[in-house]
């Protein structure tokens, strides 16, 4: 999936940037966690690292800069968007809106809906609520959401 959208690259990951892939997670959801009491670095660490998929991870690049990264995992009856972190000077500057279309449009091109989940209270919400994604339920601490298949020729 290596792809170039306007000034935004997606690259493969690699086993070896596990670390910085989980310090920007950290940095992306510091004031969600904190906002909810829930701000715990190892744990945050520790749950990241335990799925951490390389072959399904994608770093978010702009002018050559690491901003963000996406998980992608295929499943059998839909596509999971297991993970997609902006850093905190990166979001609000339709990055987030670039990379979702493609998720999106790759989703639609499998014939597959998309799932993801977000923390309840996140920002993130709002993101996928404005990106046709439809809640379906709730845990204790996050939402999860589908998007149904659509454009597909």
């Amino acid at each position: 999936m290596i792809c170039t959208l306007p000034d935004i690259h997606l690259s493969a990951a690699q086993a070896s940037d596990a670390e910085a892939l989980v310090a920007l997670r950290i940095e992306a959801m510091r004031d969600s966690l904190t906002r909810i009491g829930r701000f715990h670095p190892i744990r945050a660490r520790e749950r990241f690292l335990s799925g951490f998929s390389p072959a399904h991870t994608w770093h978010i690049e702009v002018a050559g800069e690491r901003v963000g990264f996406m998980v992608l995992k295929p499943e059998k009856d839909a596509v999971l968007l297991d993970h997609l972190y902006l850093h905190p000077h990166s979001q609000g500057k339709r990055i987030g809106t670039a990379v979702i279309g493609l998720i999106i449009a790759q989703a639609d091109a499998s014939g597959l809906p998309l799932r993801v989940g977000a923390l309840r209270g996140s920002d993130a919400n709002r993101f996928y609520l404005r990106h046709h994604f439809k809640l379906v339920n709730q845990s204790e601490f996050d939402n999860h959401y589908v998007r149904a298949v659509t454009g597909v020729s």
